[in-house]
């Protein structure tokens, strides 16, 4: 990628500092050059390149693209599969048993079919945690999206298993693409035992790569830890050298208070993804203690988890539950403001992972911009972009991608990808999957 030149001409552009609000420039042009963002001015300060390909943002709110800080992109298959049932019974019962009959091809295929979805949705990156992941890779790289990717591993796969998870993210790693880079990924502190999560966590060090694992996923989770080893999963991660190694945490609506100093010392390499409509489904007891991990200056960002709980690969969907919830845990309105939750959708989910972009939209960042539409009946009038953006605008409103300078998607349409064939091929295996059968899974929950 990183291919022409492009001019996003006469947009409005949303920029999201570090801290404090946000702000939107008015009737304003973005240069992209060689996959950065060359310039940010007025309409029509800088002359135009004759090579340049100009795309018309007029009418449009460019913003940085979303990032999906944690999911399983082949589960779309899965989709609407395991509805109306508790945690216990929707890994046990439906999940791991029908991912007894994942294939490299049907992995390929659903891979395709979310990153099609999450690309029409202004999702410019994502953090995936799965098998197969050379098909993954091999998606991500043909529509365009960056990936982070994480060969998922339990400790009944063995040593041979270990190594090969290692040598799959390797493989990610290494194969040429500035979209593609890698994870390991030991699956959670309940399906992996402390003898792997050391191996994991040397390995991590030795091959210079981030740890992406479940973690503290329920407060029953972390309860069974302290009752069954002393400690809870995040100090489990600190005295096997995970969190020093570097770690992603998915989920930690069982984080508590004693957690957030250990987590505190690791701030500068470890961070949190926050997946909220998952929770509601499943009816857990707790959020993400997103305020008590941001007041520990501990990394928050959004992610979407796999389509099989939460329906959906819509971060805007899952910025704006997450806003939500998170005020009624706190009883507190003024608590994630719409700067503050949409930071964490783009600037917050990007430093989760080495993706190679900064979720933002400033000179010299990555050129991964979002042009989306808010003229629509349900986002009128616009008194207040940012809040428009948060809690009216819908995925369907995105109208231009570009992910590392080039045009993903245009008026609506992948430009990399036939999507009626994506939606054709994900349909056409998607029934193989929803086969059971009796004492067939691969794994079982409980923690």
């Amino acid at each position: 990628m990183s291919g022409s030149n492009v001019l996003v001409r006469s947009c409005q552009v949303l920029q999201l500092p570090d801290g404090g609000p946000g702000t939107v420039l008015p009737d304003h042009d973005l240069h992209l050059a060689d996959g950065r963002i060359a310039a940010i001015v007025p309409t029509g300060t800088l002359p135009v390149p004759p090579d340049v390909r100009i795309v018309d943002g007029h009418g449009l709110l460019a913003m940085p693209g979303l990032t999906n800080g944690h999911s399983h992109l082949p589960m779309v298959l899965m989709r609407g599969a395991a509805e109306d049932v508790g945690i216990e019974e929707w890994f046990n019962d439906l999940i791991w048993p029908m991912e007894m009959n994942l294939t490299p091809d049907r992995v390929h295929a659903g891979a395709r079919l979310a990153i099609a979805e999450m690309l029409l949705g202004g999702v410019t990156a994502v953090a995936d945690h799965y098998f197969a992941t050379d098909r993954i890779a091999e998606a991500a790289v043909e529509l365009g999206i960056r990936a982070n990717l994480a060969p998922t591993f339990f400790s009944s796969d063995g040593p041979d298993g270990r190594r090969a998870a290692v040598a799959a993210a390797v493989a990610v790693r290494d194969a040429g693409s500035p979209l593609l880079t890698a994870s390991l990924g030991p699956h959670a502190t309940y399906t992996v035992d402390e003898d792997d999560l050391r191996w994991f966590a040397d390995a991590a060090v030795a091959e210079g790569l981030p740890i992406h694992i479940h973690t503290s996923e329920t407060i029953e989770q972390t309860r069974a830890s302290q009752a069954k080893l002393g400690v809870t999963p995040i100090e489990v991660l600190a005295r096997t050298g995970v969190l020093a190694a570097g770690a992603l945490i998915a989920h930690g609506t069982g984080i508590v208070a004693e957690d957030l100093p250990v987590l505190a010392e690791h701030r500068d390499r470890v961070g949190v993804a926050s997946c909220p409509k998952g929770y509601f489904k499943v009816a857990m007891q707790t959020m993400t203690p997103v305020r008590g991990l941001l007041g520990h200056g501990i990394r928050v960002g959004v992610g979407t988890d796999g389509a099989a709980s939460g329906n959906t690969l819509d971060v805007l969907e899952q910025t704006r539950l997450l806003a939500l919830s998170q005020k009624q845990q706190e009883h507190d309105p003024g608590f994630l403001t719409t700067s503050e939750a949409l930071r964490l959708a783009t600037r917050g989910g990007a430093s989760l992972a080495p993706f190679g972009t900064t979720g933002s939209l400033d000179e010299g960042a990555a050129a991964d911009v979002v042009l989306i539409d808010l003229s629509g009946p349900h986002c009128q009038p616009v008194h207040d972009p940012l809040a428009t953006l948060l809690y009216s605008a819908r995925a369907s409103d995105v109208r231009t991608v570009i992910v590392d300078g080039e045009v993903v998607v245009e008026d609506r349409r992948l430009v990399r990808g036939d999507l009626a064939e994506i939606v054709r091929d994900a349909a056409a295996v998607a029934p193989e999957l929803l086969a059971r059968r009796p004492g067939e899974a691969v794994q079982h929950y409980a923690p």
